[in-house]
């Protein structure tokens, strides 16, 4: 029986789950077949690694800009034309495919040119859960979005991976597909009751476009936590590799590595579900640092297995870890955060945290070229360690915060 007391947690957002997890499996499915087939092409680690190039710089150059228009505009609208550019270049990548193509060129530009859609699709979508979050729903929401979008991790890896067996072109016309599914139901959440930012002039644009960064400077909870998980994933961002990790060191080909993708999702998915039903209520601080140690510890040991079971248990058991740190930042930093500067604050992080995913698969593809595949995971893993070991000294604040209720945003006046 509820809780007559507990908020309840209104269908528009139940919606926008459904929307987010389409979405999510058809970005996460495309980009997992992408490394596949840039691998086939090329077996060539740093070309894996380039690809997380293409796809940090647009997010990291446009940040500002798609922080202050997700501020200023409908939240709903710029995710859904976004969403829509996203749904373009996958029809373009699905016709270029059909080819039988040998160069990579038009294959790195069309994801230069997704990833210029997504960067204005990330702080729309990170905030529109918050916005249509009742008082008190908060980390319920934040961890029902995470399943949302785990299960698109889970499930797109999984069925793009057959849908490439049968036709090396069907999985981006599959993507095309699950985005527009995702449009479509954008058009039937409501309308967040926020207050809309409204620059004067052209140059306060221009200043305000930065201002999330110089707050997030001047918030050290918010500080640590973003940029914790920045440089945790630089170091760990080994699931580039999982092409090359998958036909060298496990010796399985497009299923096994679907496989192998999709367990970053379930790992994440279960224990965001427990999340949703039992979220964390104490010492959130220390855990958080605690868990992107797990994930250093497990990248360590990958690196270390020729065992494809092994290598599933391992990702999952990293999933799992990432999974309750992001929880607890995805929960922090909104509190941390004037409502008024979320679209702001929320793209800057989508660079620290988002497109450090990508900067990570960079680092992994060019120290998989110095050092080895093993050596690029080994070094991955230790950095992550020194990380944590470097965080936990720094940024006592993060440490010490004990309750969610206990984070309070501070007073900001535009």
């Amino acid at each position: 029986m509820n809780d007559p007391l507990t908020p309840k947690i209104p269908f528009g957002i139940y919606v926008l789950m459904v929307s987010a997890f389409f979405a999510s499996a058809s970005q996460i499915g495309q980009i997992t077949i992408i490394g596949k087939q840039v691998w086939d092409m090329t077996g060539n680690e740093l070309d894996l690694g380039l690809i997380g190039v293409a796809e940090f710089l647009p997010v990291a150059l446009l940040a500002p800009i798609t922080g202050s228009i997700a501020d200023r505009f409908d939240r709903r609208r710029v995710l859904a034309i976004a969403l829509s550019g996203e749904v373009i270049v996958s029809i373009l990548l699905f016709s270029y495919i059909r080819t039988d193509p040998t160069s990579l060129k038009p294959i790195f530009a069309l994801i230069l040119l997704f990833s210029v859609f997504r960067s204005f699709a990330m702080p729309a979508n990170r905030a529109l859960p918050i916005d249509l979050a009742p008082s008190g729903t908060v980390e319920r929401v934040v961890a029902l979005k995470a399943v949302s979008f785990m299960g698109g991790t889970v499930a797109g890896p999984i069925i793009f991976s057959f849908l490439f067996v049968a036709d090396i072109a069907l999985p981006y016309l599959m993507a095309a597909i699950g985005l527009s599914t995702g449009i479509a139901l954008l058009s039937l959440v409501p309308k967040p009751p926020v207050t809309q930012y409204k620059p004067t002039g052209t140059k306060q644009v221009i200043k305000d476009a930065f201002e999330g960064l110089r707050f997030i400077r001047r918030t050290p909870i918010l500080f640590g936590a973003i940029s914790l998980d920045l440089f945790a994933v630089l170091f760990g961002g080994v699931i580039a590799l999982l092409p090359a990790i998958a036909e060298e060191r496990l010796g399985v080909g497009a299923v096994g590595l679907g496989w192998l993708r999709a367990s970053v999702g379930i790992g994440a998915g279960i224990t965001m579900l427990s999340l949703s039903f039992k979220p964390l209520k104490q010492n959130v601080g220390k855990r958080l640092i605690h868990m992107v140690g797990i994930f250093g510890v497990a990248t360590i040991a990958l690196a270390m297995t020729r065992s494809f079971a092994v290598a599933l248990i391992l990702i999952f058991i990293a999933a799992a870890a990432d999974a309750v740190s992001m929880f607890i930042r995805a929960s922090l930093v909104p509190l941390a955060t004037p409502e008024q500067m979320r679209g702001r604050v929320l793209a800057v992080e989508s660079v620290f945290i988002g497109a450090s995913n990508e900067l990570g698969a960079a680092e992994s593809g060019v120290a998989a070229a110095l050092l080895g595949l093993v050596g690029a995971i080994l070094f991955g893993g230790a950095g992550t360690l020194l990380v944590v070991i470097l965080w936990w000294r720094l940024f006592p604040a993060l440490r010490s915060v004990d309750r969610f209720e206990d984070v309070r945003a501070p007073q900001y006046n535009e």
